[in-house]
């Protein structure tokens, strides 16, 4: 095996820790995932994972199981969110790698039976790490220290690397003016495997089911003009979710009366990392670039810089490897979140423009109905497993 005798440390059992942890150690090296929950656990609500994400599953030997742990999307529905009248339908492709509805813990478990032979420590909360030198270091809380080959932070948002391989001053994230609410309802029967989107002036609301039927994801954005601190879980009362879309139609109602516990947080904007290496450490997923909901393609992006670093490290000494897989990664990641930021604003127009936006969606829909999903054909169709 290529990478055998390679010893690396991965701090964060998320998306990303798994997915370079399991692909790391199909290629021989010793993997040690520091995990600061007590588990592979994680709780939160969905995802959506489109082809470019099912691909790396695929590669890592999990492509059978997937519908065993994700239901597969058949389509993404645009509506007036007043009316509920559909503005646009676009239809996903019933072949291929295929776009997946998962719940968060789903996912973690899929990835969870890839690691063979990665040892796993849980309450593993990492305080420090030192990039200098051959043997990179992390430091444990109650002062521990463990040295690899390598180390690489998948751990996300408030990383613990990502300020150690930055030059200069720190970074500072803005508020974008928006705040989200996400919660799980009961789902009863059997809803179509489809997303939908409920637009509205400031505001939208997407839902999907997951596992089968049995639960409903609600993710709400509403524009807001202060906010105080980042994170995802700050509880709320579920009576502001629906104070705020109390205006929207359809099943949105019926869905948010069922709604008794939610959580809202703030939606802020950070820079792509302008160092994702230094020496033998090196940063991926939101670690190395947050990413903001609305091309449901945070998780994807993870899956494809672990698929990434890990051909690269194939290929190369770690040092040179770092560099390349940068440098594969960078315009790709800073392309993706530009449509994100752009896809939030069109969400949220307000009248006249609304009107004529949407009155524009469903002519477009009707000549060309496949014309808005080959609009983004060059973030699904991309295939980072290909040599």
């Amino acid at each position: 095996m290529v990478l055998a005798g390679l010893e690396v440390i991965v701090i964060g059992g998320g998306v990303a820790g798994l997915a370079v942890a399991a692909g790391l150690r199909q290629c021989g090296a010793q993997v040690l995932v520091l995990e600061q929950a007590g588990g592979l656990r994680e709780v939160g609500a969905g995802l959506q994972i489109s082809p470019n994400g099912a691909r790396v599953l695929q590669a890592l030997g999990l492509g059978d199981s997937l519908t065993g742990f994700a239901m597969r999307s058949n389509a993404v529905i645009l509506r007036n969110g007043a009316t509920a009248r559909q503005v646009m339908r676009l239809d996903l492709p019933d072949h291929g790698a295929g776009f997946h509805l998962f719940h968060r813990a789903d996912l973690i478990a899929l990835l969870a039976q890839a690691l063979d032979g990665v040892e796993t420590r849980f309450v593993a909360q990492v305080t420090g790490v030192n990039t200098t030198g051959p043997r990179p270091s992390v430091t444990l809380q109650g002062g521990e220290v463990l040295t690899a080959d390598l180390v690489l932070g998948a751990d996300g948002l408030h990383s613990v690397l990502r300020p150690a391989l930055q030059a200069g001053k720190g970074e500072s994230p803005f508020f974008t003016g928006q705040v989200a609410w996400r919660a799980l309802i009961p789902e009863g029967g059997s809803p179509d495997p489809q997303a939908q989107v409920f637009m509205g002036s400031g505001r939208h609301l997407v839902s999907y089911p997951l596992r089968g039927g049995q639960l409903r994801n609600i993710v709400a954005i509403e524009e807001r003009k202060a906010w105080v601190s980042e994170g995802w879980n700050h509880p709320d009362n579920p009576a502001n979710l629906r104070a705020a879309f109390a205006g929207f139609g359809g099943p949105v109602p019926q869905w948010l009366s069922q709604v008794d516990s939610v959580f809202l947080w703030g939606l802020f904007r950070h820079k792509v990392a302008r160092n994702w290496h230094k020496d033998h450490a090196a940063i991926l997923g939101d670690a190395a670039h947050p990413t903001l909901p609305f091309m449901a393609q945070g998780a994807n992006m993870a899956l494809e810089d672990a698929w990434q670093l890990v051909q690269c490290l194939r290929q190369s000494p770690v040092p040179r490897a770092l560099d390349q897989y940068q440098r594969a990664r960078h315009a790709r990641v800073t392309k993706v979140i530009e449509a994100a930021n752009r896809n939030a604003r069109n969400y949220h127009l307000r009248p006249p423009v609304a009107g004529l936006a949407h009155a524009g969606l469903r002519l477009a829909s009707r000549l060309r109905p496949d014309a808005a999903l080959r609009r983004f054909s060059w973030i699904y169709d991309f295939d980072v497993t290909r040599p």
